[in-house]
């Protein structure tokens, strides 16, 4: 039986043609260093892209040309200009770098950039614009650290927020003024009574005692005659709890403010505002702050106008200057924690306990802001839980020694409106106690934070619970994406372990830019990473050293190869390269001469399926082999990377070394029959995804991992195992299997939660059972998205978005979806570095419907599965053309295309 399958799309442009050009390439989207005009960068090198967009098929720039200058009307002066390229003959347009005058400390520089397309019309130059560079040299740091003196010692609870403020004057017109700011501690800063920026959770974590961030903020326009500069200063990550150790202060015991004001003035003089001695400093309402803990807030203590020009200090402390290191200071080169959006309250419930709670419809992280009605003196206490237990009442076992609640005392009979300033609190449930009287669901608002990464990636489907997965992965990472990747954000945890990061790299890249987050990130292995190699599990580092173990470590190595892939980023590359190295030597040290590492203490398969029943039996993968093959794996990768670096050596040592591995890996763990000793699936999803099957074994050990998919009709796998399992399958030819596994919906699958009301990704695949119980408090979030890794699969098999690892970034894509599962269709995009990506596909009463949209400066490889090139009818949508060309490759047929949105139409047996 013949069925027509027609592959057609709507007529849809990605862009708009501007009205005041008779050019058809404009060029669009310029960033520097991924950053839309970024303020306070310091590297010397920065690098820049930028998009074409067209009206036209098969667009590829062919040159361009950039110029840069200090202010826009200097861009068109050769003789003032810092750099011009004249005509460059490439087609390259992302991550170029500056190559013009050496640049310096707070220095602005404006670019634009025109191209030449393949049809050689010129575009008009694009519109400016700018990067401004912040404080280059340690020397330029001429503001003193200051800190409050004779505070109280710590006494099991988080100490009093500092207030710090200063009065200065700029009695002439102004021109620009910056604020250059940091602290040992979290802060927020004010001027003149207005919050300066909207960034939250400054400077970020990072390894404090070896990097520390500064920001930097534009305030020219707040800046008046008479001024103020106030700041609040927390324990935040720096002197707050930390881990699940019981530990505080980890990085010092002492909260310090570090601010340098410049200020230039239209007469070309400048001058510049530092934080000294002349300080005043006073603790204020904020009693408590802390991360794990939440706030005490007792507003009668408010000191109204305290940021504000004419407050009388008189009362407060002169603060003490403090010496503390300023060679670490560094400007942020990742993306702010912000308030993203905001999201209503959907029901509010009295639990069977008498308990006020109020549900916020989604296991969000961030905290509530609440209009509080009462009398002076009432407290009101704010307590955040993900679930509720079986009977219907507030749980919060799971979330260990965190009491994770907010308290706010009235300093008034009105309604106040309170949200905290340092914690913040993974939550679906809040229960809210002393309240005068019940609240309507208009008086809470939930906050939603999270690091500032810009949506790439779509997916969705016919399957309504696959697209409450999706929805589910998404909320995941923007829940623990809070400027490190965060295992979790609600318990006594909320650390940055890298096993978790690594298995869910590839899918976290789909769905969000994160090549500055990642860039960041990777900055902290560096500085963490032990002398004789070992990388430890949670960077930034606060376990003490603890590491060195076998799919958490090699995240140095796995998260660069990530950006590379999907940004074609190379300099991340050659900055993690010797961190990559040292991990590698660390692993072969541990393995000794006979290539196999073993002994070691590892995670292994970390929170794999496991049962108490003898006919419903778990899976436990032995350490050992998985170490032997992440050794493998990672000294393979690591010699594919050196071979892009130029380090041709390098290359080949490590392919021989990996090439030895993987002959001891076979010796000890593969039978003569291609059967592993551990015979789970995550064993055969590791030796067949990493290629350490001999060859005459692969079929083999296809056959077993298929066959105990069969067999249990279920995953088995754990941390390291389910990133790969479906990839896996498919790739043996067993799509049949991955879709029943994606599909099912008991225990154990992606699945199962979602029938359970989750709205992120559990830790455990049975976090909540079907009877209502819960998993072992010690270790049961209901916010962790490494199980989140199957997204890889849907964006890159199911839909076939995918990367030529040749031509990484997207510069040449492969498109290829597969299909399958029941699905009748399957909509997926993502916004690379060169624009938008589709690829969609529909089946409805037999009839297939398929479009592909390809950006400008790009071309890919459509596959089609299953059809015969003679009955393939390939057209534009832009020009309504019919396009010949394609070849037969087996049962598939191949299309190499430019630019543009294409459909296809072809009849299948």
């Amino acid at each position: 039986m013949k069925h027509l399958i027609q592959i057609s799309t709507m007529f849809l442009l990605a862009f708009v043609i501007s009205t005041v050009t008779n050019a058809k390439t404009q060029v669009v989207k310029l960033v520097t260093e991924y950053h839309e005009n970024p303020i306070g960068i310091d590297i010397k090198t920065p690098r820049l892209s930028w998009q074409l967009i067209s009206d036209e098929d098969n667009i590829m720039q062919t040159a361009y040309e950039i110029r840069a200058a200090g202010s826009i009307k200097n861009l068109s002066k050769k003789s003032k200009q810092l750099w011009l390229t004249g005509k460059v003959e490439s087609d390259k347009s992302v991550n170029i770098n500056y190559e013009g005058a050496a640049l310096k400390s707070m220095e602005r520089v404006y670019w634009q950039v025109r191209v030449w397309d393949n049809n050689k019309k010129a575009s008009d130059w694009s519109e400016p614009a700018f990067w401004e560079m912040g404080i280059l040299e340690t020397a330029s740091w001429t503001a003193s650290w200051i800190t409050m003196p004779n505070e109280k010692e710590y006494d099991g609870s988080s100490r009093p927020a500092q207030y710090y403020r200063n009065e200065f004057d700029a009695a002439k017109k102004i021109k620009s003024a910056r604020i250059y700011a940091t602290s040992l501690g979290l802060f927020e800063l004010f001027l003149n009574g207005e919050k300066v920026g909207d960034q939250l959770f400054t400077p970020g974590w990072t390894s404090y005692n070896k990097r520390l961030q500064y920001q930097v903020y534009d305030v020219t326009s707040m800046i008046q005659k008479n001024n103020a500069i106030g700041a609040i200063v927390g324990d935040g990550w720096y002197r707050g709890n930390i881990g699940f150790r019981g530990q505080h202060s980890y990085y010092g015991d002492k909260l310090a403010l570090l601010i340098q004001i410049k200020i230039e003035y239209t007469d070309g003089s400048s001058e510049t505002i530092v934080s000294n001695k002349n300080w005043k400093v006073s603790n204020g309402p904020i009693l408590e702050s802390d991360i794990y803990n939440g706030e005490l807030y007792d507003s009668r203590l408010e000191m109204d106008g305290w940021n504000k020009t004419g407050f009388d200090d008189g009362n407060w402390q002169n603060v003490a200057e403090v010496n503390h290191s300023k060679d670490i200071l560094v400007a942020p080169q990742g993306v702010p924690v912000k308030a993203i959006e905001e999201i209503s309250a959907i029901e509010l419930i009295t639990t069977p306990k008498g308990e006020t709670v109020l549900d916020m419809g989604q296991n969000m992280v961030g905290w509530i802001r609440v209009k509080i009605k009462g009398n002076k003196g009432d407290t009101i206490r704010m307590k955040f839980a993900e679930v509720l237990d079986k009977e219907g009442n507030f749980y919060t076992a799971n979330l260990r020694a965190a009491k994770v609640t907010n308290t706010y005392i009235k300093k008034s009979d009105g309604v106040e409106i309170y949200e905290p300033h340092f914690t913040f609190h993974g939550f679906r449930f809040v229960m809210l106690e002393g309240l005068a009287e019940a609240p309507n669901l208009g008086d809470v608002t939930g906050i939603v934070i999270h690091s500032e990464m810009k949506p790439t990636g779509t997916f969705s489907c016919s399957n309504p619970l696959i697209n409450q997965l999706q929805h589910n992965i998404q909320w995941g990472q923007k829940g623990n994406f809070l400027d490190v990747p965060t295992d979790c954000p609600q318990r006594d945890e909320r650390l940055g372990w890298t096993g978790d990061a690594q298995a869910f790299s590839m899918t976290a890249a789909y769905n969000f830019d994160v090549s500055a987050f990642y860039t960041k990130w990777m900055k902290d292995f560096v500085a963490d990473q032990l002398p004789n190699g070992k990388v430890q599990h949670v960077i930034p580092d606060v376990l003490n050293g603890d590491g060195g173990a076998t799919g958490w470590a090699d995240a140095v190595a796995i998260i660069p190869w990530t950006v590379y892939r999907i940004y074609g980023d190379k300099r991340i590359l050659e900055e993690n390269y010797s961190a990559i190295t040292k991990w590698v030597k660390y692993m072969e040290t541990r393995a000794g001469d006979d290539f196999l590492w073993t002994g070691d203490p590892h995670f292994g398969d970390w929170l794999a399926f496991a049962s108490t029943s003898s006919s419903y039996p778990g899976a436990t993968t032995e350490k050992d082999l998985i170490a032997t093959a992440y050794y493998c794996y990672t000294t393979n990768l690591t010699s594919k990377i050196a071979k892009i670096l130029g380090k041709t050596s390098d290359a080949e040592k490590y392919k021989k070394l990996a090439k030895s591995i993987k002959k001891a890996f076979a010796d000890e763990f593969i039978t003569p029959n291609g059967r592993l000793v551990s015979h789970t699936q995550t064993a055969y999803a590791l030796a067949l995804s990493f290629g350490l099957m001999p060859d005459d074994l692969v079929e083999k050990a296809a056959g077993y991992i298929a066959a105990d998919v069969e067999k249990f009709k279920h995953l088995t796998t754990g941390f390291l195992g389910t990133p790969l399992l479906c990839s896996t399958l498919s790739n043996i030819g067993r799509d049949d299997l991955a879709f029943m596994l994606l599909n099912r919906k008991e225990y154990p699958s992606w699945l199962y939660p979602v029938t359970q009301g989750a709205t992120t990704i559990w830790e455990r695949w049975d976090g909540q059972k079907p009877d209502g119980t819960f998993q072992n408090v010690g270790m049961n979030s209901f916010n962790h998205y490494a199980y989140g890794a199957i997204g890889e699969w849907l964006y890159s098999y199911v839909a076939g978005i995918n990367i030529d690892i040749k031509n990484p970034g997207y510069k040449h894509i492969l498109l290829n979806p597969h299909f399958g599962g029941e699905l009748d269709y399957v909509s997926a995009n993502f916004q690379s570095m060169f624009g938008e990506i589709k690829s969609d596909w529909k089946l409805t009463d037999g009839e297939f419907v398929y479009t592909v949209e390809v950006p400008a400066n790009t071309t890919a490889t459509v596959t089609l599965p299953s059809v015969k090139l003679k009955n393939v009818k390939v057209n534009s949508v832009l020009n309504s053309k019919k396009l010949s060309g394609g070849k037969q490759l087996g049962n598939a047929v191949i299309f190499e295309i430019g630019s543009g949105s294409y459909s296809f139409s072809y009849s299948v047996e």
